[in-house]
């Protein structure tokens, strides 16, 4: 038998494709129509198992997710027919929070076919079928895998298939799984009629009155001139009022269509000015916003300045302060000198009054008195009599002819110390030592 030119096979794959093509397009187009007429019955009735419309889709679903579905090698090689519910299983495993393991785990359906079947209810009332075969075809090597060449789910029919489902969002079904449509012996079956619409042409309607009219006039006598004349202005008079209503039909769809698009621009428009003038606002806010904000920082940074002066100036008068109290107290301390002649003064005056070796008089201050005693240390060979404003007082050699005993050098001792003075100074700055002066010429102190 010689083999078939590659010219002829060549035809015949050309007119395969042509074939498939043709199909494809047609399940996608009842699928428009079919979803159209669902969304249409719905406004005036509650769609449910028993709906005409309802079974018409899922029957053409069904033939959309089995179209040219490839069958399941065995081991012998001999291919076993699959249903799309193994496809959907092994495609939409990773859609998050899917309905597969709860339909895998019905107890009343078995086989595979019903099992699709009540996928495609569950999916329905979870408005999200659109949203499993969206998933399902960006899997493209389990789709590849599952399907031939020339599937509706290879093609680019596979796109406008999701979009055409997004519309059954706007249903609310409700079904019962356990009911006769999910039989998986029974077959899909689509039902074209209500899709189909036959359109009369111009020509054929003439075509057609002009049939009717031979038919009647074959019976009767010839026709005259004049029959035939008012037969073709009748002709031709219907023939205009057809092409006039078909016009009219258009001019009005057109004029819809125009006040559509009008009623849109001018919502639009409205949109954009409302859309401007909130643009407007907020660049005013947004300008007032930022110099409020510079004003602001304008403030701050002089309260920082201002700030800094008053912690220079307070720094500057501590400073001076410091340095005040420091020459106060340093001018205010006595010299060593001044704290010698003071402490023999002082010593003088102590052994004098423990002696009875003076008289009532009052002294100025402990600066006279340390000068009298200087006076008398420096001429230590004259007389022991000493005199003091105008009076003579007399040395102890003279009075008792006694010598200074030890105990009171040691005692002038401890009084020439600088711990002593300094302690003496400070009582006398702080006014609670009385002063010599006052002590001499106090009358309890008046020697007897």
């Amino acid at each position: 038998m010689a083999a078939p030119s590659p010219g002829l096979s060549g035809a015949r794959k050309r007119a395969a494709s042509r074939s498939g093509a043709v199909e494809r397009r047609n399940l996608i187009t009842v699928c428009r129509f079919s979803v159209k007429t669902l969304i249409d019955s719905s406004c005036f009735e509650t769609v449910d198992e028993t709906s005409a419309e309802f079974t018409n889709l899922v029957s053409i679903l069904e033939q959309i997710l089995s179209h040219r579905l490839k069958g399941q090698l065995s081991w012998f090689g001999y291919g076993s027919a699959r249903s799309f519910w193994d496809y959907i299983r092994q495609a939409c495993s990773k859609v998050p929070h899917s309905c597969i393991h709860s339909i895998e785990s019905m107890e009343n359906i078995h086989c595979s076919r019903a099992k699709g079947r009540a996928w495609i209810r569950v999916a329905l009332m979870e408005k999200r079928l659109s949203e499993y075969i969206s998933s399902a075809l960006r899997d493209f090597k389990t789709t590849r895998q599952f399907y031939q060449d020339g599937a509706v789910m290879l093609g680019e029919e596979a796109g406008l298939l999701v979009d055409i489902l997004i519309g059954l969002n706007a249903i609310d079904f409700s079904f019962c799984l356990k009911g006769e449509g999910l039989d998986g012996t029974c077959p899909a079956v689509i039902d074209y009629t209500p899709y189909l619409k036959f359109i009369q042409t111009s020509d054929s309607i003439s075509s057609d009155e002009e049939e009717m009219r031979t038919m009647g006039s074959s019976g009767s006598e010839v026709s005259t001139p004049e029959s035939n004349m008012a037969a073709a202005l009748l002709l031709d008079q219907n023939c205009w009022l057809n092409k006039y209503k078909r016009v009219e039909q258009k001019y009005r769809v057109v004029v819809e269509q125009k006040g559509y698009l009008e009623e849109l621009v001018h919502l639009r428009e409205t949109q954009l000015q409302e859309s401007m003038s909130q643009n407007e606002a907020l660049l005013k806010r947004l300008s007032h916003t930022e110099l409020s904000h510079k004003l602001e920082k304008e403030q701050l940074q002089y309260i920082i300045l201002e700030l800094q002066d008053q912690l220079t100036v307070l720094k500057n008068h501590d400073l001076r302060c410091r340095q005040e109290l420091t020459t106060h107290l340093t001018n205010q301390w006595p010299s060593p000198c001044a704290i010698e002649t003071n402490a023999v003064a002082l010593e003088t005056f102590l052994h004098k009054k423990q002696t009875g070796q003076w008289e009532e008089k009052s002294f100025c201050s402990l600066e006279q008195l340390s000068a009298d005693m200087s006076l008398s240390q420096m001429d230590p060979a004259q007389t022991d009599s000493h005199s003091l404003d105008g009076k003579t007082y007399l040395t102890p050699q003279h009075r008792d002819g006694k010598e200074d005993s030890p105990s009171l050098r040691a005692l002038c001792g401890s009084l020439t110390s600088v711990g002593s003075f300094k302690s003496l100074a400070s009582l006398k700055s702080s006014e609670c030592l009385a002063s010599p002066t006052s002590e001499i010429t106090s009358p309890g102190l008046t020697p007897s």
